[in-house]
This record gives C-alpha cells, sequence and structure tokens, in this order.
C-alpha cells in the first residue's frame, strides 16, 4: 500500500451543495454508517469510528466556525 501524502485543502461550496453535503453526513451518523466524500478530485472515506467536533475562533475582524471530523488511520 502506498503512503497517502499530506494534504491540506479548503474547498467552497454553494449553499445547496453545503446543505447536500451536512445532509448525508447527518444521515450517515445517524444510521451508524460510514461517510463518502469527494473533496477537490480525491475520495475520502470517514470510518464509522470517527469523532466530530465543532471548533470556534475568533480574530479582529473575521470569526470562524469549522466542523471537524477526525480519525485514525
Amino acid at each position: 500500500m502506498t503512503a497517502k501524502s499530506n494534504r491540506d485543502i479548503e474547498k467552497v461550496y454553494s449553499n445547496e451543495e453545503f446543505v447536500a453535503k451536512l445532509r448525508r453526513l447527518a444521515d450517515a451518523i445517524e444510521s451508524g454508517d460510514k461517510f463518502e466524500i469527494q473533496i477537490a478530485g480525491e475520495r475520502i472515506y470517514v470510518p464509522v469510528r470517527a469523532q466530530y467536533s465543532i471548533e470556534h475562533e475568533r480574530g479582529d475582524s473575521e470569526e470562524e466556525i469549522e466542523f471537524q471530523i477526525k480519525w485514525e488511520n
């Protein structure tokens, strides 16, 4: 198996696309299934054991909320 390279990508979606992805994620979590998503051409498989968190950051001129999904390979 080849090692995966490091990656740090931020992808902007339309409101409709973002809502659709959140709905699919919520459905997967509720049903206990893995979640699959394609980001910038790469398919990502999020396992059931993933942990979910919400992060809030505030700076001088902007605020940010990040919905985070983390797991170990």
